[in-house]
């Protein structure tokens, strides 16, 4: 009896993803990967929709950064559309010091981009 092997097809768009923001390629993988239409979440927050929109949040966030010391991607699974990934990273803000920050990014896909992303984190 032979098995048939099923890749997902997100999965490799997932761990490209992660792995140009682990080497500071943040806004490319953004470009790339993230839907026109993307709506994206902090927590219970408000969400913010579209490509221009988390776009520049992207931007505001990279430039509230005085230096990564360190960024890792502790676990990560997909099923279906749904990735799931756990970060934990070590940043200084500018004015505000140096944090040890830990999240999860759930991520659903849609024709190979992401279409929503939400950061579960204690905040």
């Amino acid at each position: 009896m032979s098995e048939e092997l099923h890749i997902n097809p997100n999965a490799a768009a997932d761990q490209d993803l992660n792995e140009s923001v682990l080497k500071g390629d943040v806004l490319n993988a953004f470009d790339k990967y993230y839907a026109d239409d993307v709506v994206m979440q902090e927590n219970n927050g408000d969400p913010f929709v579209g490509k221009a929109t988390n776009r520049e949040r992207e931007v505001k966030f990279l430039e509230s950064v005085e230096q990564f010391h360190d960024a890792k991607v502790l676990s990560s699974a997909i099923s279906g559309d749904t990735s799931f990934s756990e970060w934990e990273m070590d940043v200084t803000f500018k004015g505000a010091g140096r944090v040890k920050l830990a999240q999860v990014a759930v991520r659903r896909w849609k024709d190979g981009k992401v279409a929503f992303e939400r950061f579960y984190y204690k905040g």
